[in-house]
């Protein structure tokens, strides 16, 4: 899985980079690991939900900084996308 750094949000909130890295890496491979760098469990579950709600994806599992975040993409390159490479892609 890929794995996208992110910077705690500041009071502007999550970047429009991170915004559109995040977005890229959730075409490309529909399930992807997003490292929080944030020692607040509540900001790394904010930026998680944030992540999910303004990218329309699903935060599938959390494990300390580490949050999974799922979007599906009928149209995914078969050798980019982690779901077709491990067999469970349509």
């Amino acid at each position: 899985l890929l794995t996208v750094f992110v910077d705690p949000i500041g009071e502007q909130g999550l970047s429009d980079g991170v915004l559109a890295e995040t977005n890229r890496a959730l075409s490309d491979h529909e399930l992807i690991k997003v490292k929080v760098a944030s020692t607040d469990r509540a900001e790394r579950t904010a930026v998680a939900a944030q992540l999910a709600d303004k990218l329309e994806a699903e935060v599938v599992q959390r494990i300390g900084k580490i949050v999974v975040l799922f979007r599906a993409n009928p149209k995914a390159n078969p050798k980019l996308s982690n779901l077709h490479r491990a067999g469970g892609g349509a």
